[in-house]
């Protein structure tokens, strides 16, 4: 049967179980909204303010549920408007497809209204991209992008439609959900067993775990063989909630702003095993000084990752999830409990003081009243690093957050996602007051879709992180990161038709947090914060980290 571009584009849509498309529409995808109107059925469209929060929607609609986040856009400024999320996603391996109009392929190249070679744009930040040529090669594009998107290491793909090709006619032939792919290869069994080996004869050993783990739903693999061995896990940024917080073994965030006793006993480790890592700069510091007595295993599904950053002695390229469970079948069981009993002689020694109105206490007091079982979305700065420091998270897809691209303005729109995905959920968006001021826009899409997001916002009116820098590394030359201008965010929610209250210590915060609770209407809870409040630990740059700046 013959269908329009468009209609195809829809079809192979439900064809992949998509139940969520976030999207905003301009000139070149008006036939594709056009068909979106006889199949709004189908599929829940969330229309956000701006292309941006469209793509961070859907980044956090895939990470909190593991699915592919379909986002649309138009041709030219529109496309454009989803760089940096796919950029945001690249870097931290989430599934994305993103469909963007074209001008009509009569005008390709001629410096058209609104035409921009968005496929040249994105190139080095998707795993695979399109410029749909003929309406015959729709279907099997999407479908190989669905495919490319959820296999191996995950990824953003992006498919570039021009406007004729919605319109023009051609086959459908329902096919099925996914297109099977070459499967990676299993590890080599000699080396495995020389992995056991390397495993059972330490004394000293951590995982590092990264966000790969969350990505093949390796956690109980790593639970097996971190129990049966005895062996302490450190978390990167993207890995937490791969393994319970509050767990005896569990060493919480390791690198630029990890914890003490994290940091020390990576660097005194004679084995480090990385699993689904990337070694990146805000993990190891200097790379010759990161656990310099340690042999490296590295697991990745990504060969291009193992051995870039850091020297290894033990590749293993393979699915993560088989790796671990080969590993965990065959290592023994070991009494570790002196080097345990070691890495908890190392942490501080020093009690935070219950009453203050801290970072520490505002976050354990929200995480206590919103509960773990809550998704905690965060901003970029001061706050993000206080919340992974602080909030215990136990279960995976639970802390969203961008890693490795470090994206100011991400999480509301990310809270959308996530809570759109989740209804049944408490959604937690902590942010700081520049991160927060990037998108605040998409307020209006929280209040349209009645989202009961609640926002914790630390305001130090300052753009805290870059301050905290300039504090420690540029003798105190503050420029240009003091936010003076009185911003009355209690009157902004009011605006947005939402609810909004002002903290100054923690019996304001917790009546807040009830009230918004019963309320089920997304609210704004303002945090008064000192702005010389720093986050400690932290590693001067170029520096290994064992060398921490504790603040204390």
């Amino acid at each position: 049967m013959e269908y329009t571009g468009a209609e195809i584009v829809l079809n192979c849509l439900k064809e992949q179980r998509v139940d969520t498309i976030f999207g905003y529409p301009g000139g070149a995808v008006i036939p594709l909204y056009d068909a979106l109107f006889n199949y709004h059925h189908d599929f829940l469209h969330v229309l956000t303010c701006h292309e941006q929060g469209a793509i961070h929607a859907a980044d956090g609609y895939a990470r909190s549920t593991g699915k592919a986040g379909v986002c649309f856009a138009t041709s030219g400024p529109g496309a454009t408007n989803t760089v940096t999320g796919i950029a945001t996603a690249y870097m931290d391996s989430v599934p994305l497809v993103v469909f963007t109009g074209q001008v009509p392929q009569s005008l390709l190249g001629r410096d058209s209204f609104q035409e921009i070679d968005i496929t040249a744009v994105t190139f080095p930040i998707t795993k695979y991209n399109y410029l749909v040529k003929s309406v015959e090669y729709l279907p099997s594009i999407i479908r190989e992008a669905f495919s490319t998107a959820m296999s191996g290491r995950k990824g953003p793909v992006l498919i570039d439609i021009p406007k004729n090709i919605f319109t023009a006619k051609g086959e459908y032939i329902s096919a099925s959900r996914l297109m099977e792919r070459k499967k990676s290869s299993p590890v080599d069994d000699s080396l495995l067993w020389e992995v056991v080996e390397a495993i059972d004869a330490s004394e000293k050993p951590v995982i590092y775990a990264g966000g790969g783990v969350i990505h093949a739903g390796a956690e109980p693999e790593l639970w097996e063989l971190a129990t049966k061995a005895s062996i302490p896990v450190a978390n990167t940024l993207m890995s937490l909630g791969c393994f319970p917080m509050d767990h005896p073994l569990s060493l919480g965030l390791v690198g630029m702003h990890g914890h003490k006793e994290t940091n020390l006993a990576v660097t005194e480790s004679d084995l480090i095993i990385a699993v689904g890592a990337r070694f990146s700069d805000r993990v190891i510091g200097t790379k010759d000084k990161f656990a310099p007595g340690a042999r490296i295993i590295h697991i990745d599904i990504d060969g291009s990752e193992i051995g870039k950053n850091k020297e290894v002695h033990f590749p293993l390229e393979g699915n993560v999830k088989d790796t671990l469970r080969a590993l965990a079948d065959k290592v023994r069981e070991k009494d570790r409990s002196q080097w345990l009993s070691s890495i908890r002689s190392l942490a501080p020694k020093g009690k935070r003081h219950p009453d203050a109105f801290s970072p520490a206490n505002i976050l354990a007091l929200a995480q206590g009243i919103v509960g773990k079982d809550s998704i905690i979305v965060t901003e970029v700065g001061q706050h993000q690093m206080w919340a992974a420091q602080y909030c215990k998270v136990d279960s995976p897809r639970r802390f969203l957050t961008s890693g490795g691209l470090g994206t100011m303005g991400y999480g509301l729109g990310a809270s959308i996602g996530a809570q759109i995905a989740n209804p049944d959920k408490k959604v937690l968006h902590i942010a700081g007051d520049g991160s927060f001021r990037m998108n605040c826009n998409e307020l209006a899409t929280v209040s349209k879709y009645k989202l009961p997001i609640i926002t914790l916002l630390f305001n130090n009116g300052s753009l805290g992180m870059v301050r905290q820098w300039q504090g420690l590394f540029q003798e105190k030359r503050y420029s240009q990161t003091d936010l003076t201008d009185d911003v009355d965010y209690m009157k902004l929610a009011s605006a947005y038709r939402l609810n909004g209250a002002k903290a100054e210590n923690l019996v304001q915060l917790g009546e807040a947090l009830f009230k918004a609770i019963d309320s089920k209407k997304a609210t704004i809870i303002e945090c008064m914060i000192d702005k010389e409040t720093g986050v400690y630990p932290i590693v001067p740059p170029g520096m290994p980290i064992n060398n921490m700046i504790t603040g204390s």
